[in-house]
Order: C-alpha cells, then structure tokens, then sequence
C-alpha cells in the first residue's frame, strides 16, 4: 500500500530536518527522505553541516586554538607550558564523537515528533492533486505520497577541472577534515570561508599554509576596513601565504603531494604540498530529482527557482536551503524551514534576507549583518560610520584578544542602523545584538542608549553606536 503524508521533505540538512520537526509540531503527518552515509556507509541525519562541515570544522578550530594558546600564547599570563604536542588521531575522534551525538540527537528529535525517516534517495515522480516521490536505496524502491513537497537537498563542494579530488592528497572539505596527521605543506585553493577556516586549523598545528584566491581583492564580500584588517592579521601576523589574482594551471602528482602551477600578476610560479584543498564555493544538489517530470523549474546555476516565500513553480512545493537564491548558510536554511512549515499550516511568516548575518570562524572571527561601506557608496547612499576598536577594552585586555574593531554604518538622514561588521574574538556571538537591532529598525542611537554589561566585549559594539555620533566615551 502506498504510505501517504501530509509533507514530504526531501533532504535531511539543516533546512530540511528543521522543516520536518517544524511541519510535525504544526500537527502534519511528516516523512524525511535522505541518503546521506558517512565514511562507515551508515545513514546518518544531519546533511553537510552536521557531518562534513559546520559542526566538525569548529571542533577542529577550537582544538587547534587551544594548542596555539598553550604552545605559543599562555606565557602572556604566566603560564609556563614545555613540549606541548598534538595527538591529531586523539582531536578527530573527540570531532568525530560530537558529530555522533549531534547527529544522533536529530534522530531522537524525529522519534520525538513522530517523523518517519526514510534512507536513500528521493526524486518526483508525478504529480497531480498529490506528490509522488520515489525513494531508492540500493536495490530497494519505494513510492511516497504526499500533499506538500519541500526540497533540501543542500549543496556540494565544487571541484575544478583537472584536479580531481580523491580526498587522500586532493581534498574538498571532506577530505581536509579528516587528515590523520598534520602535512607539512598545504596547499588550499580558494580564500573564502572554508579555505581560511581549514587553513587556520593546519597552520595552528604547523603547517606550512598557502592559499590561492582567483579574486584580486580579498574577502570582497566583507566589509573593505574588515577584509584589510584581517589581511594584516592572517598575513602579516599569522604568517597565511595568500596569493591573489591566481590563475590555476597544470597539476603534477609525486610520491609526497603534488606540485600544482599557477600564475599570478608577478608571473608562472609552482607550488609543491604534500596535500591540496580545494574550496571554491559550492553547488546545489538538484540533479536527478525529477525535476523535468513535474515540471519544477531549476535555473542556469542548477538552483531551484522559488518567490520570497520559497514556493517553487508548482502547487504546494517548496524548495529551502542551498538549493535555492541567497547565501548558502545554515542559519538562513533552518529559518526557511520553519517559514515553509509554518506558511504550510496557514501561518503568514517570512524570512528577511536582508538580515542574514555571516561569520567567518577564524581567529579572530569576522562576522556582519547588512550592507557594507563599499556597497553603501557604490549605491549613493548617503551614511555615518562609527568605528571601535577592541584595544581599549578591558575585557579584551583580560582575554588578551585586543586585535579587531567594530564597525557601525547608520543612515545619515534618519540613523537607522544600516549594517555592522565585527572583527575580534566572539564575533560570532556578538553580532545576534546586530542582528536583533536591524531586524527591529533601531538606529545608532537605540544601542547607544542601551546599557551594556561592564566589563564586557560587547561594550566595543555600545562605543561604535556612540561613534556614529562623534561622542565615543573611550576613544
């Protein structure tokens, strides 16, 4: 018999498992289809971030963090620390156990809310008054009915032609997270945020770290007075080697890595590694999903076309996540879900792409919400900027993190808060003030007045709001 339900939800990512358990906290009969299998061929629940990305790269991050800090940093506070060494084997499988509980944890979350899972792939079939979607695991099919379709079938690494990644010594983001011992020189195509996520986790460790950015300008997307001060920290400080305006060319392959050509403004140069990353973006997972058979429309970038609403072309299917328009980013996926179950229910909500905030877990971190100031003059807007920077705050003294600033842009007409962008250690947790503030209108002066905990980082974001003003307390 043909198991019937009210939504279908086709991928198990952030978006799409947020969207189940959503759907079935609304009262609606939910299945979740995804073929996710980690290296062992186990299903597992979580997608890309869970168990290839978000949550086991912080682990990474925060282990490699606290050997530099014992290696190289606690002197600073009178600690005296010999022979530090890493145990790399020891630190991936303390990442590897987070990954487990976390993905287990959505398991017992789909128990919770009677969400039925269903393991392989999911494509459509038909559709009339009803969706049918077919399931395909190995040698085993199934067909799935239902009212509501929504698809999150999330997003790939892109690869290059002629690197062919084997996850041994070309890696994309799988493979870099899971390397058994640290190289001794890595190669990582591509500065964006994963290549400067995973290239700070192995230069921490003691690698020798070069990365190669088509672009010429660095961290175009951020604001231009963060992307300069962060060159300063992860180059000039940090010793990243950050080639820009870098044009690929032919790869060999040798008994220790690989030697890859490339050129750059100065000229052909060669860079030989004992392992490569590729991080060159990402691609939506919309081949094989039927698409042509319902007549769902997909765009040129191999995105699903939706509205404001994320409503695809058909009746009563969705599509959430990074298969379609804005910021691939799990955060944005997740309020989505809950967007499309809720406006499935009859509820009118939506998600403001406007104000998405972005984070880059480095260290320090960069995070920022709204427009940046390259983007406000380009527009003709007309603005004030309030600069702070972390050095003259006594909490980051304390923490012995001072570098950074934060960095308020605000109308000039009304002083609506236009966007924020923090550099410094905790961005990460910081800009949820930024975000709240813009998504409620405030102006520069609604945080200026608002009372800050003293001593804290957060009072860096209170003095920039004051220095949109001109009237900075501690400048």
């Amino acid at each position: 018999m043909l198991k019937s339900f009210e939504v279908v939800v086709i991928g198990a990512g952030p978006a799409g498992y947020v969207a189940a358990i959503r759907c079935a906290q609304l009262g609606l009969s939910t299945t979740v289809i995804d073929e996710w299998k980690n290296e062992k061929g186990e299903s597992k629940l979580g997608g890309t971030c869970l168990n290839v990305g978000c949550i086991p790269s912080k682990a990474l991050l925060e282990s490699s963090e606290n050997y530099e800090r014992v290696a190289y940093k606690f002197g600073n506070h009178g600690i005296s620390v010999s022979g530090a060494k890493i145990d790399v084997a020891k630190m991936q499988a303390r990442k590897d156990k987070i990954v487990s509980q976390l993905t287990g944890g959505i398991e017992m979350l789909f128990r919770k809310n009677k969400i039925t899972w269903l393991k392989g792939h999911g494509k459509f079939t038909g559709g009339a008054d009803k969706y049918t979607v077919e399931v395909s695991n190995g040698g085993s099919v199934e067909i799935v009915e239902a009212n509501h379709v929504i698809v999150a079938t999330g997003s790939t690494a892109r690869h290059l032609p002629g690197l062919e990644v084997d996850n041994e010594t070309i890696c994309d983001n799988i493979g870099a997270l899971a390397l058994n011992a640290v190289p001794d020189k890595l190669g990582v195509i591509g500065a964006g945020v994963i290549g400067l996520e995973l290239g700070s986790v192995w230069r921490r460790l003691g690698s020798k770290v070069t990365i190669l950015e088509a672009l010429p300008n660095f961290l175009a997307a951020a604001d231009g007075a963060v992307a300069k001060e962060a060159w300063k920290i992860f180059v000039k400080d940090q010793g990243l080697d950050i080639k820009l305006g870098v044009k690929i060319g032919k790869l060999s392959r040798g008994k220790r890595g690989v030697t890859l050509e490339y050129e750059t403004a100065e000229g052909k140069q060669a860079l030989d590694c004992n392992k490569l990353v590729v991080s060159v973006g990402r691609v939506p997972n919309t081949r094989d999903l039927g698409a042509a058979t319902v007549g769902l429309k997909i765009d040129e970038r191999g995105l699903v076309e939706v509205d404001a609403h994320c409503r695809t072309s058909l009746p009563n299917v969705y599509a959430v996540g990074d298969v379609v328009r804005g910021p691939m980013l799990a955060h944005k996926g997740m309020d989505e879900g809950v967007m499309v179950a809720e406006r499935i229910a009859g509820q009118a909500t939506r998600v403001n792409l406007e104000t998405i905030p972005w984070v880059i877990y480095t260290a320090p971190e960069i995070a920022w919400v709204g427009k940046a100031e390259q983007q406000l003059k380009a527009e003709g807007v007309a603005y004030r900027a309030g600069q702070m920077p972390f050095s003259h705050n006594g909490r980051a003294m304390g923490q012995d993190e001072t570098t950074g600033f934060v960095k308020i842009l605000a109308d000039a007409k009304t002083d609506r808060v236009l966007g924020i962008h923090i550099i410094g250690a905790h961005a990460s947790e910081m800009i949820a003030e930024a975000v709240m503030a813009m998504e409620f209108g405030a102006s520069a002066e609604d945080i200026a007045r608002i009372c800050h905990a003293h001593p804290s980082l957060s009072e860096v974001v209170h003095e920039a709001a004051l220095a949109v003003d001109k009237r900075a307390l501690h400048a």
